[in-house]
């Protein structure tokens, strides 16, 4: 190519709307252009560059056997509805309809297609393990699309799926995909740490993601530096922080005006921040209100709460929803409250909070406070669960030496799903890699051998093996029973061809 024929539009100055360097830098330098709220187009140096990844990816995968393939953007909603994702993936999804009337998205993630087309397919155990990958175009409606192409509501995604026989197969297709994507970071130049990590929506119960860490990254990663702990920070466990013991006081209603701010009632008081406790509230699903109470200097671990209670999506809880159940906002606790109900009402308090002596909370009084709280003693009827997040100098949960908080961004995720998604639908997802189902064939084995008489015996582990052991003879043949034997073993066999069984 001739430099002189290069469409490489340069800039002198900064767009406004460019807030870290990689994208001031991507954007002067040509390599991309903006076409609208979180959609960008790639030029010729930006495509090269983005080429050059795909190639390195693409040879990863194929040193690990993985096969791949290129599924559609566009989705019909009966397998989102049939996953039960359709309404609880939330206000992200593209939707649309079609001039006949059907409903459709652009697909922000592919673990619907992928499970439908290939339980379709499989016809034996046999088949597999087999590992199936595409880079394909992600729509997501980004609330606020920002940081160029790191949050952007079109972008190109890697995920792939592997569906195995049983639980040795699944921990190395795990392992299999986890050394592939070191070697693509490593290979990219990148400065990443791998992370234990919360499987989220999708599930499961082992994920790590890959962080390359930098200060302009939106999630944060706690990482111990004497020993290989690091982890999300949603995902790490928060220490039991323990106070200085006093003999505790009675309870006092006191008047706090215009605090209603747990920094307004320390200052207030002129006491320290660990002296309060906080209250937090969220709605999960629309359904559940859960009042959750943490130290004051300590903030709420929302996938925790989430992860505790169960449901889909978790949004702050609304006044009316914080009435309904006694509450009264900037003013909360469980001292006066209703009395949760573990269905539709929650009231969690982590274990730091329990621990603080005669301390100050809500009094679901407008204006007003307790003082000389002493949980254990004036919480009734809670939870107590570790709901707070990790902060500086937290003690690391395997060695005990502090730990430090970073920044970073996700550029991968691998999940170990295990028996969740057998059916109807397995979910793993975006540009990360997942983990279906140790016995996935026994869900295929559902679908296809569902009509077929199953030894009464048989477990979910060794539901693959059923369609061998149809075959097989009960019992050793003699006579006038051996040849009852093969007629039913020839029938049989046309019987599974016709259905191509």
């Amino acid at each position: 190519m001739l430099a002189s024929k290069l469409y490489s539009p340069t800039l002198r100055e900064i767009p406004a709307d460019a807030e870290i360097s990689s994208h001031q830098y991507m954007l002067k330098a040509g390599l991309i252009r903006k076409s609208g709220g979180g959609l960008y187009s790639f030029l010729p140096l930006g495509r090269r560059v983005e080429l050059k990844i795909e190639a390195i990816i693409r040879e990863e995968m194929n040193n690990i056997g993985a096969q791949e393939i290129m599924m559609p953007i566009v989705q019909p909603a009966e397998i989102w509805h049939e996953s039960g994702r359709w309404n609880a993936y939330g206000p992200e999804m593209f939707k649309l309809e079609d001039r006949h009337g059907g409903q459709f998205c652009l697909g922000p993630t592919h673990e619907e297609l992928i499970t439908t087309l290939v339980r379709n397919e499989l016809r034996s155990y046999k088949q597999m393990p087999i590992t199936l990958w595409q880079m394909q175009n992600k729509y997501r409606d980004e609330i606020r699309p920002r940081f160029g192409l790191m949050r952007s509501r079109e972008f190109v995604m890697k995920d792939g799926y592997s569906f195995d026989v049983d639980e040795e197969g699944l921990h190395k297709s795990y392992q299999d995909e986890y050394d592939a994507y070191t070697r693509v970071f490593t290979r990219c130049g990148l400065e990443f740490k791998q992370v234990e990590a919360d499987s989220g929506q999708i599930g499961g119960n082992h994920s790590h993601e890959f962080m390359a860490l930098a200060q302009a990254g939106e999630a944060e990663i706690v990482s111990c530096s004497q020993c290989d702990y690091a982890a999300d920070i949603e995902k790490a466990t928060a220490p039991t922080l323990e106070m200085v013991a006093e003999t505790a006081k009675d309870v006092e209603l006191i008047e706090t005006p215009n605090c209603a701010t747990i920094e307004d009632l320390a200052q207030f008081l002129s006491i320290p921040l660990e002296k309060t406790i906080k209250a937090v509230a969220f709605t999960i699903d629309g359904e559940k209100t859960v009042l959750c109470m943490v130290r004051g200097d300590h903030s709420v671990n929302d996938v925790a709460v989430q992860n505790f209670v169960g449901g889909n999506a978790i949004e702050p809880a609304t006044e009316d929803e914080l009435k309904a159940h006694g509450l009264q906002p900037g003013y909360m606790s469980p001292i006066d409250a209703d009395k949760p109900d573990n269905e539709t009402f929650f009231i969690l308090v982590d274990p730091s909070a329990m621990a603080v002596p005669n301390g100050v909370t809500g009094a679901n009084k407008a204006g007003y406070h307790y003082q000389n709280v002493n949980p254990s003693r004036d919480f009734k009827d809670v939870s107590i669960v570790s709901i707070r997040t990790m902060v500086e100098g937290d003690a690391c949960p395997q060695c005990g030496a502090p730990i430090h908080v970073v920044r970073g961004i996700e550029v991968g995720q691998v999940f170990e799903l295990g028996t969740k998604y057998p059916k109807p639908s397995m979910r793993p997802s975006s540009t990360r890699t997942a983990r279906l189902s140790p016995m996935s064939w026994a869900a295929t084995a559902s679908v296809l051998l569902g009509r077929l008489q199953r030894p009464s015996n048989s477990s979910t582990t060794n539901t693959a093996s059923c369609g061998r052991w149809l075959l097989l003879p009960l019992k050793s043949p003699s006579s006038r029973s051996a040849r009852k034997t093969r007629i039913r073993f020839v029938l049989l066999k046309k019987f599974m061809a016709a259905f191509r069984l």
